[in-house]
């Protein structure tokens, strides 16, 4: 009988319908109790240094406000103002290697459609400059043709 007890092995992995011993049971309660003890006495903790804080720093900020407000709008709009900046830079610099890649013939991206648009602004073009010569040739009054 006792070959047959220390036989079974204990299962430490906690996986259902099996039953977990008491000291693994007891050792699992007590660390929970623990971490979450010391994180509740710890959360207690910022929360009253968040409020010492915040009691010390209210009178500076009542008191600075009228110097702080219009720094934090100035420095809010030089920031801006940089950045845009740097993003136009960005832009322009890579517009310029387009083109440059465009003119020295290495095909970037997109050139195909800028090469299918002119074909296609040309001959609107040519069919413009043609619809205009014919209406021209229409509306001229006949003694008034020059003879070519």
């Amino acid at each position: 009988m006792a070959d047959q007890h220390f036989q079974q092995p204990l299962n430490f992995q906690g996986s259902y319908g099996q039953q977990q011993p008491k000291s693994y049971q007891v050792a699992k309660a007590a660390t929970a109790v623990t971490a979450g003890g010391s994180l509740l006495v710890l959360s207690g903790l910022v929360l009253a240094g968040t409020v010492i804080a915040l009691t010390i720093a209210t009178p500076l900020l009542v008191i600075f406000s009228p110097v702080l407000v219009p720094a934090l709008i100035t420095v809010a709009l030089i920031t801006m103002g940089f950045l845009t900046s740097g993003g136009f830079g960005v832009a322009a610099v890579t517009v310029l290697s387009w083109i440059y890649k465009y003119v020295t013939g290495k095909q970037p991206p997109g050139a195909d459609q800028l090469d299918q648009a002119r074909h296609k602004l040309a001959g609107k073009a040519r069919d413009m400059k043609d619809r205009a010569e014919q209406f021209g040739q229409q509306h001229v009054p006949s003694g008034q043709q020059q003879s070519s």
